[in-house]
């Protein structure tokens, strides 16, 4: 288990944690909102891991971190005209958008429907890192149903030696977790976050 300062040597950083990441082994990495603890999005049993380390069911699947909307467009079969605004607009940035996901990919991350949530945060440490890692399932880097972190240290408190790479970005500046929208015929809201249901409703209507 390693904490890696990125303000020293980023591109340092950003290796170790890849390589992590590429071995099956877990990374907490600061984004826009909180502190995430990730793994490799195409790994079952890195996946499973990470939930188990969380001590999370399969039932609540992780999102998927994405460094671009190109990237989250090869992880779903379409992307809705209504989805896609959603992006240009709010992307990087603190919204998960579902979509029907690729099965033909071979990817486990839990009880999903036949989804994925994919979120680009707008952290120029977690966008390195996923665009040398690839999409990673990300989820709040703390054990469930505790406070979500705000540092790494936070983070390391929680997860200890479960996690193989904390890269210590400083404080998140986040605090609301991101709002998670199912876009259909209709948008619904599943989470409301750090993006106003106002905000949301200017892309379509809202369900319910």
């Amino acid at each position: 288990m390693t904490i890696v300062d990125c303000s020293n040597d980023l591109d340092a950083a950003i290796g170790q944690a890849r390589h992590a990441v590429a071995d099956g082994g877990l990374v907490v990495l600061p984004t826009d909102t909180v502190y995430g603890v990730g793994a490799n999005a195409f790994s079952p049993r890195a996946v499973d891991k990470l939930l188990t380390a969380k001590g999370r069911g399969r039932d609540k699947p992780s999102p998927v971190l994405v460094a671009s909307p190109e990237d989250a467009a090869k992880l779903t079969t379409s992307i809705p005209e209504a989805a896609r605004a959603l992006m240009d607009e709010f992307w990087p940035g603190a919204l998960t958008i579902i979509l029907p996901a690729r099965q033909e990919i071979g990817w486990d991350l839990g009880e999903t429907g036949g989804t994925v949530a994919l979120r680009m945060p707008d952290n120029p440490i977690a966008l390195a890192l996923l665009q040398q890692a690839g999409p990673m399932a990300v989820s709040s880097a703390n054990l469930t149903a505790q406070h979500p972190a705000a540092t790494a240290q936070q983070a390391r408190d929680q997860l200890g030696d479960k996690v193989a790479v904390y890269l210590d970005g400083g404080k998140c500046g986040g605090g609301e977790p991101s709002t998670i929208v199912i876009v259909g015929e209709k948008l619904e809201i599943v989470r409301h976050g750090a993006i106003a249901d106002s905000d949301i409703a200017r892309f379509g209507t809202l369900a319910g």
